[in-house]
């Protein structure tokens, strides 16, 4: 799964890349992305800014509501469940991503290793979308099962999207969408480096729904 990625583009060239409008002008957002931050996705024909992940609440040992948390991916598998299912069916999106990381090593000294599609410096991730009253609009990634070049590092992966698939993903049927899907059999680009996953400072998702 995905908890910190890279978007080194601006709104300007998001839009260029993906041949849509901008409606993020003046975004702010940093070039690592962590969850519950902002971000740009491709929407509805526009690049727009929104928060990474959807809000899931919690309760407390009394029962009490705690703090929404994101949840920043959805499994290929579980997208026709109940709260993935009239996201998928009516909002889907594109992530435009520079390069994605995983957590490395052993526990307490795990590194960032960085992946990203051979010879691009942008690409676009399946993703979901919708309206929340915790976050206005707020998008998710959709993740596949880990390729050969990423497995022993984690077990899931980002679903990558040609541009020739583009269209498909966000405007075709559930069953349609659903056969995109599917795991990367393209090159990836990895760097390991050793940079402390814990860096960052920003709390991990809990889990992948």
């Amino acid at each position: 799964m995905c908890n910190l990625y890279r978007m080194t583009k601006n709104a300007d060239e998001v839009a260029k890349w993906f041949a849509a409008i901008n409606d993020a002008a003046g975004a702010n957002f940093g070039e690592e992305m962590y969850p519950g931050y902002p971000g740009l996705v491709v929407a509805e024909g526009k690049v727009r800014q929104m928060s990474w992940g959807f809000p899931v609440v919690l309760k407390g040992k009394q029962g009490q509501p705690l703090k929404p948390k994101p949840v920043t991916n959805a499994r290929d598998d579980k997208l026709t469940t109940a709260f993935w299912r009239d996201s998928f069916a009516k909002r889907r999106c594109l992530v435009p991503v520079t390069q994605w990381a995983e957590a490395e090593g052993k526990a307490g000294q795990m590194t960032r290793t960085w992946y990203r599609l051979a010879g691009h410096d942008l690409f676009a991730v399946a993703g979901l979308w919708r309206p929340t009253a915790e976050w206005g609009d707020a998008y998710t990634m959709v993740m596949a099962d880990a390729c050969a070049q990423m497995v022993d590092v984690h077990d899931r992966m980002p679903v990558i999207l040609v541009r020739e698939d583009w269209e498909q993903w966000l405007h075709g049927t559930a069953d349609e969408a659903l056969a995109l899907a599917r795991t990367c059999d393209l090159e990836l680009a990895v760097e390991r480096t050793d940079e402390r996953w814990a860096g960052g400072g920003r709390a991990a998702q809990r889990s992948l729904l």
